[in-house]
Formats: C-alpha cells, sequence, structure tokens
C-alpha cells in the first residue's frame, strides 16, 4: 500500500523546483495507512513557504483522486531546520504590498455573472489609462485568469531572498499576473477546506514581488464566507467593486455581499457596483437592446444602497470570444472594449 501512496504522490510537482515531485524532493516524511484511512507527514525547509498550502492542497487530491471511495485522509507537516516560529498562525506582513496605492477586491454574490471578466478587462483598461497594475485571482475554486489572458502552461519565477522565498508575477497586457491557476494542472480539482484556501491565498498575495503599483485587484471567490472575511481582514484592502448581472437571483445574493461588507467585523467600502449583461445587441440591429436578465435590476439596486453605478456590460459575443482566446475585450477600441475603458475611469474619479 505504501509503494501504492508514493506513486500517487509522485504526481505532485513542486512548481518552484524545475516540475519535480515532493517524492523525488525527499519532502515525503513518513506514510502511514490504516484501514480507511491514510496520513501523509510533508517536510518543509521553512515556514512561510509561500507554495505550502498548494502542495499540501495538491498531495491531499492526488491520494482522494486514485485511493478507494471513502477513504480519509490527513496531510500532516514538520519544518526541518528551521528556528520555531516566533508566533502562532500564518505571519506574513505586508513589505510586498507597501509599494501599492490601492488594493480592491471585485467581488460578486454568486458566480457566473462574470466577475472574472469585468475583473481582468478592468486591470487591463486601467494599464491602457496609464496606471500600474495588478491583479491576484484569488478564485481559488475556479482560477480563470490563466486561460482569459492566454498565460496557461507559463510559470511564475521565484526565488530565495533570505529565509523567504519571494514569487515573481507574469507580466503581459501591461498588467501583473497572479493565479493560484498557475501552479495547477487546468483539469485539476483543488479540495481545499476554508483555512487552507484562506492561507494559500494570503501567501499568493502577501510574498508576490508586486513592486510599486497604483492598483491591485483582487479577483475574489463568489459568495459570501470565510475566505472572504479572511482575505478582507488579513489584507489592506480599502474597498470591494460588487459585480452583477440585471436578474432578481443575482441581485438577491448582491444584497447579501452589500450587507457582508457593511457589516462592523468587515467595515469595508463598496467602491461601486457594475451591471454586467445589462442588455444584448444583436450584431445585426446595432440599434435594438433586448433585456435578457431584466432591466435596470443592478441600478435599481445601486440607487438602493447609495452605490456608485460604475458601468452596465451589454451581452457582446467579442467579449466572450476575447476571454476565451486569452484577448480581452479591453484591448480593443470597440465599443465593447471602451465601455471598460469608461468603467476604469468611473472608478478613478
Amino acid at each position: 500500500m505504501e509503494n501504492q501512496i508514493i506513486t500517487w504522490l509522485q504526481e505532485v510537482e513542486h512548481p518552484a523546483k524545475g516540475d519535480k515531485n515532493i517524492v523525488e524532493l525527499g519532502m515525503v516524511e513518513k506514510i502511514e495507512a490504516a484501514e480507511g484511512k491514510i496520513t501523509v507527514t510533508l517536510s518543509f525547509s521553512k515556514h512561510r513557504d509561500p507554495l505550502a498550502e498548494y502542495l499540501i492542497g495538491s498531495a491531499k487530491a492526488s491520494i482522494i483522486r486514485n485511493a478507494p471511495a471513502g477513504t480519509q485522509v490527513e496531510i500532516k507537516t514538520i519544518i526541518k531546520d528551521m528556528e520555531p516560529k516566533k508566533k502562532p498562525g500564518l505571519d506574513l506582513g505586508f513589505k510586498e504590498v507597501e509599494g501599492i496605492k490601492h488594493i480592491i477586491g471585485i467581488a460578486s454574490g454568486k458566480g457566473g455573472v462574470g466577475k472574472s471578466t469585468v475583473a481582468v478587462n478592468l486591470a487591463i483598461a486601467l494599464a491602457r489609462l496609464g496606471y500600474k497594475v495588478g491583479l491576484a485571482d484569488a478564485d481559488v475554486y475556479g482560477p480563470s485568469v490563466p486561460k482569459m489572458t492566454a498565460t496557461e502552461g507559463l510559470m511564475p519565477d521565484a526565488f530565495q531572498e533570505g529565509e523567504e522565498e519571494v514569487i515573481v508575477p507574469l507580466e503581459k497586457y501591461g498588467v501583473k499576473w497572479m493565479s493560484i491557476g498557475y501552479f495547477a494542472k487546468p483539469e485539476q480539482a483543488l479540495i481545499w477546506r476554508g483555512p487552507m484556501a484562506c492561507n494559500a491565498l494570503k501567501q499568493m498575495i502577501l510574498q508576490v514581488r508586486w513592486g510599486e503599483l497604483d492598483f491591485l485587484l483582487i479577483d475574489m471567490p463568489p459568495g459570501t464566507g470565510d475566505i472572504h472575511i479572511s482575505l478582507v481582514h488579513d489584507i489592506p484592502m480599502e474597498g470591494a467593486v460588487i459585480v452583477s448581472t440585471p436578474q432578481d437571483v443575482a441581485l438577491a445574493d448582491v444584497e447579501k455581499g452589500v450587507n457582508m461588507f457593511r457589516n462592523e467585523s468587515v467595515n469595508k467600502p463598496i467602491l461601486g457596483l457594475v451591471e454586467n449583461m445589462a442588455w444584448f445587441t444583436p450584431a445585426e440591429h446595432p440599434d435594438e437592446k433586448y433585456y435578457l436578465f431584466g432591466k435596470d435590476g443592478g441600478k435599481k439596486m445601486a440607487e438602493k444602497y447609495q452605490i456608485p453605478l460604475l458601468g452596465q456590460i451589454p451581452i457582446v459575443q467579442s467579449i466572450r470570444e476575447g476571454g476565451d482566446m486569452g484577448e480581452p475585450a479591453a484591448l480593443s477600441s470597440r465599443p465593447d472594449g471602451l465601455a471598460f475603458i469608461e468603467l476604469a475611469k468611473k472608478l478613478t474619479e
């Protein structure tokens, strides 16, 4: 059984070690297999390894994929050749974000409203206006930035700086990009519980060498929950932009998002609302608008909660095609691209 588990763990490659797997790197310290349960102990050389949570989650996912259904899997960790921690918990500090003027979360009450599409295009639009911009893809359960920017298969550089490993973001279209998707295979599911995902995302954001930026956008997971609260508490976020469609189901979840950010324990301003998929205009009838999901739902919600309406983005085939091809609409001078430019201008007013 132990040999089988080793084979499964050989599927887990360390992105910063030339794609060597964790078995080859000697990180598998101990394997315990009892009836219905597998426990693996991984060793790390430092407490603040920026890829630790990713490797733990990947090891667990690999075993779950291969082990008999219902097998319990536990991943333990030990630190070798390292002084004891000064204090418990994840101690990252804000060194790598000190040169960032504005950190803004891009959020949505539910999935499927085009939040990531808006986040990627907004980042490019800000860059086109002359700002220094970065985007951190914190949508851990569905990271789409690699696909939407045609950076799939690329790997951010990492280097040692003292006792810490620092990650260098990828740069394309005038924007610095970082995504948990760069460290996982496109078809790989990230089976992470809340605390594991929270720590991984904080490491990904706070141990990246962003440099001087005017804006760092954080593409947050959809919904409201532990990950959102953790990110807002532990990262110096200035506020949030909420993305929604006009339909009632999406707007009901927007209210939950608004209430979360305005809750006393979170207390972050909502910088604006973006109504995505506001209407559909066929190419053959450019003067007509079809309100497939209802009319002005986002606008009415913004008025109700006294939130600035940053823009209404129509359903346009070119926006979808641009995302699929890795050439976002905001790169163009077509009406859809200019809509994101106007959105960026309103955000910076």
